[in-house]
Order: structure tokens, then sequence, then C-alpha cells
């Protein structure tokens, strides 16, 4: 029976098959134990306790010494999003799977104040899209945080999101456009039972490794001494991914390009 549900709402199943199975682990067990919020399957998912886990980040020194902070669109992180506005930080949102010309909605808390905009309405990515600003990774500040969302986590940085590529991707695209550097915390998030040992977790060449996991119940600093990628892996780009992100080829082109004049 699970694997007939994972089956049909695994939009990205196939592309790891170690990968499929502990998504479909994870997906499974917040069902079973009750503390998921909505549907999980193909999702990063939204769990009993996530205002707990935003509250817990919002008390590290990392969250109170950022003044711009990337945050991933999922549900999950809406709390995540509405402590950093109420905190005065400028935030920024992708588009969900980057599929318009505009990849990140910027969110400045002032400006939304003087609109008379409240902040519980731009905190979910409807209220962000209908009112944040539209922005291209151009014209983006370099951020002091970023919030990625995550399936499975481990103790060792280890991160496995929906399937998509595309929280690796875009910092593949930060790192090119020297929007966050080596320094820069990378956090999520997640429900304890995402938790997973070190051995579960596979990370490839372009991954990205966690510095932080927060929890409802618990703070762990990885201390990871995972690789850091680089730039993007054109490489390792999937074919539905230039076919559904408008901007992706003109990005590669102009990347390439600035590259080749560098040198």
């Amino acid at each position: 029976m699970e694997e007939e549900i994972y089956t049909e709402h695994a939009r990205w199943k196939g592309r790891n098959r170690e990968k499929d199975s502990l998504r479909s682990e994870v997906w499974s067990l917040l069902e079973e134990r009750s503390v998921s919020i909505g549907s999980v399957w193909s999702r990063i998912p939204n769990f009993i306790g996530a205002d707990k886990a935003a509250q817990r980040l919002s008390e590290l020194q990392i969250w109170r010494s950022s003044e711009i902070v990337k945050s991933n669109p999922d549900s999950p992180h809406i709390p995540v999003r509405l402590r950093a506005l109420l905190d005065g930080k400028l935030v920024y949102v992708p588009v969900p799977e980057l599929v318009d010309d505009y990849p990140f909605i910027e969110l400045d808390p002032y400006i939304l104040q003087s609109n008379g905009i409240p902040f519980e309405e731009v905190a979910p990515i409807g209220g962000a899209l209908k009112h944040g600003r539209k922005v291209r990774f151009q014209e983006m500040k370099p951020f002091d945080l970023a919030v990625v969302g995550c399936v499975a986590v481990s103790r060792n940085g280890g991160r496995t999101g929906k399937g998509g590529g595309f929280a690796d991707l875009e910092m593949g695209i930060f790192r090119e456009m020297e929007l966050m550097d080596s320094k820069t915390p990378i956090v999520t998030t997640v429900h304890s039972l995402q938790v997973k040992d070190d051995s579960r977790i596979i990370m490839d060449a372009h991954d990205t490794p966690l510095d932080w996991i927060i929890t409802p119940d618990e703070v762990i600093q990885t201390e990871t001494v995972l690789t850091q990628p680089g730039g993007i892996d054109w490489d390792a780009v999937q074919v539905d991914q230039y076919e559904n992100i408008p901007f992706l080829q003109e990005l590669k082109s102009e990347l390439l390009n600035k590259q080749g004049t560098l040198r």
C-alpha cells in the first residue's frame, strides 16, 4: 500500500532509489505518528511543532546577528518567515520550483508595515507572491543565513530534499552570484522523526550539507565535515529543470560567459 501511495505522489521518483526509499519512509512515518500537517507526499513536510522549532532558531546567535535571511517557500517554514519579519529582517523567498521568469520574492518588513500589510499575511507563500517585490538573482543582496527545506537529515549535516533538486540548484547559483559563501550558515527546521542515522543520508557532489538542524525539542549544531560544493554543477541539472525553469538557460549562458571573460 505504501508503495502504491508513493508511486502516485512522488513526482521525482527514480533519480536515486535509496533516496526514494528514505523519503517514502519519512513521509509514511510522519503520517503514522500523526505529526504531519496536510499532505506530506512529494513535499517538504509540514509538521506539528514547526512554530516551536522556529522559536528555537530565533534564540540562536546566528539568527540574532543576521539581517538578511533566505527561506525556502514551504509550509513548515511559515513560522520562520514570520519570525524573521517580526524581527525586522529582510527575507528572500524563492518562487515555488522557480517556475516564473523571476525566481525570488523580496519581503521588506518596513515596506510591508508602511503599506499596512500584516506579516501574518505574507509569511505564507501565497501572500508573499501577492505583496512582495519580484526580484532576479542579480537584484538580491548577499544574505546572512540560509534556511532550506528537508525531508530527511542527519546529525553530521547530511540532508535530502523532496527530490526535485531545487535547493541545491539555488545554492549553486547563490555561490556563483556571490550571495553566500562558505561561512553562511545553512539551517533547517524539521520534526525529530526526520533526523536519521548518518549512514542513511546519501550526499552527492552537488549536495549542500547543513550547519544547524532545529527540531521542536532540540538544537543540533552539526559541525559538519562534509564537503561544501562550489557553484552550479551544470552536468547535474535535470532536463525537466531546463524545461520548467524559464530563466535557467539564460542564467547559464550569462554565468559561463562571465567565467570565460575572467579567464
